[in-house]
């Protein structure tokens, strides 16, 4: 009976890694353009969703309110919206997005990160949530040691 049962299981786990997950991942340099190339923080929010009116609640964001390294300064963003997309955007550096993330209903959005700033600046998160509204929140933060130049 034992080896009756791990035989099973055996080939439910083999039947499971077989089948490919459901994966949606979308290229946001190839059809976002705009938002990378975009040399302020409301350039590269219209890029990315079309206009830049921003609701400041809904959404967490913390970093250290003076960073002694730029070349890796934390970031910690999260939010329990019901949300399709986050951008991380920062207006230190020439370009101003830093990251973008399509979410799913079964997303844990609490993220944790590190970025580069060349000085002293203001870190935006933007949670496009499925009623369309763009909620966000900012934090500037001191930049001691420069990450880009220093």
């Amino acid at each position: 009976m034992e080896r009756r049962n791990f035989l099973n299981l055996t080939l439910g786990a083999l039947a499971l890694a077989v089948v490919p997950a459901s994966v949606k991942a979308e290229d946001y340099r190839k059809t976002k353009p705009a938002t990378w190339s975009a040399k302020t923080v409301d350039d590269a929010i219209k890029g990315m969703y079309g206009t830049s009116d921003l609701v400041m609640e809904g959404v967490t964001l913390k970093t250290p309110d003076v960073a002694s390294n730029g070349g890796a300064v934390p970031v910690d963003f999260s939010t329990d919206l019901d949300v399709e997309s986050i951008l991380v955007l920062q207006d230190a550096n020439p370009e101003s997005a830093v990251m973008a993330i399509t979410t799913n209903k079964y997303s844990i959005n609490k993220y944790s990160i590190k970025i580069k700033m060349g000085k002293s600046g203001t870190i935006t998160v933007v949670a496009k949530g499925k009623d369309g509204k763009l909620y966000a929140a900012k934090k500037t933060l001191d930049v001691a040691l420069g990450g880009c130049e220093g």
